[in-house]
């Protein structure tokens, strides 16, 4: 028993020290400025290239030994530099996304519209694995999304996820006594299930959210009401059924996507690809984008942080649960 007690000890200590636990700086946390790298071509025009892997957050992403920038600072960093640049003629999108929330979806979806206002450059998106949800929102704005043979996209849709403790507070004993001005200050604790009139508030709140979605479908893609139905079903497509149902204009493989770039921003055949990276790579190339984003080492004595997947905060999202069994 006296062993029992010991651990239970050792565990509570460490939780309650884990939010002041040192950190041991191994590298600076300054980033290297980005630099310009040529995928292809010789012309003066050019094409920028820019990743976007991973759930759609604004949050930096943090790991044991490592933290980077959040994939809204990554895009938003380049969009900037882009701008600078008038030899940049249009921007590739390469995207492998499930989504994420819906304010850094709808950031990264004002910052791009705002971009293509100011510099008139084109836009193109190119899907490879998944482009769902906040990731099919982000690509709005584009004058033309390819879908690779293979792509997941669709999910047109908002939800609202909110973890709940109640049955677990209930076998260990545990009540949290609250005292509240406002009859809706504690709406959605995780401490108690809600009220039916709080879900309908919650309700509310998804149906706006979703309506904004479906209206920019709408406003972007000029779809007919049979199909703007069926896609506000919030259901996934594989790509020759998104196709056909007006959500992307082409598939191919993402030299495919290079040539549409080129051709829609009327740009000759040794127009210039190029990527903004922190590193040089030995073999650069359409597919080794993983280094846009430097990382801050910092090795954490303790760190709670859970799989990207699984970490969400209370929120609304434009994302496709799926992505939580299908991915890492």
């Amino acid at each position: 028993m006296k062993k029992h007690y010991t651990i239970m000890a050792i565990m509570l200590l460490l939780l309650i020290t884990a939010c002041s636990a040192p950190r041991f700086n191994l590298f600076s946390n300054a980033q290297e400025p980005l630099k310009e790298f040529t995928l292809e071509g010789t012309g003066t025009d050019k094409i920028l290239l820019i990743p976007i892997n991973g759930i759609i957050s604004d949050s930096p992403k943090k790991g044991v030994i490592s933290s980077s920038p959040s994939i809204v600072e990554q895009v938003v960093s380049q969009l900037h530099k882009a701008e600078k640049n008038g030899d940049i003629k249009a921007v590739l999108f390469k995207i492998d996304s499930p989504g994420g929330s819906i304010t850094a979806s709808d950031m990264l979806y004002h910052e791009i519209m705002l971009f293509k206002e100011r510099t008139k450059a084109k836009i193109v998106f190119s899907m490879t694995d998944l482009a769902t949800s906040g990731a099919y929102y982000i690509a709005l704005p584009a004058d033309s999304i390819i879908a690779h043979p293979t792509t997941i996209t669709g999910s047109v849709g908002v939800i609202f996820l909110q973890p709940k403790v109640t049955g677990l507070m209930d076998k260990i004993g545990l009540v949290v006594d609250v005292k509240k001005f406002g009859r809706y200050k504690d709406m959605g604790s995780p401490l108690r299930n809600n009220t039916e009139e709080e879900q309908k508030l919650m309700q509310q709140s998804v149906d706006v959210f979703g309506e904004r979605f479906r209206n920019l479908v709408q406003k972007h893609r000029q779809m007919g009401k049979q199909s703007l139905d069926e896609v506000a079903t919030a259901r996934v497509f594989l790509a020759d059924e998104a196709l056909k149902i007006g959500l992307v204009d082409k598939i191919g493989y993402l030299r495919d996507a290079v040539q549409e770039t080129k051709t829609i921003a009327n740009l000759a055949e040794n127009a210039r690809v190029v990527m903004f990276r922190r590193e040089e790579a030995a073999d650069i190339n359409y597919y080794n984008s993983g280094a846009v984003a430097s990382a801050a080492w910092n090795i954490s004595v303790i760190n709670l942080e859970l799989p990207e997947v699984i970490n969400f905060r209370t929120g609304f999202y434009y994302f496709w649960p799926g992505a939580i069994t299908s991915r890492e």
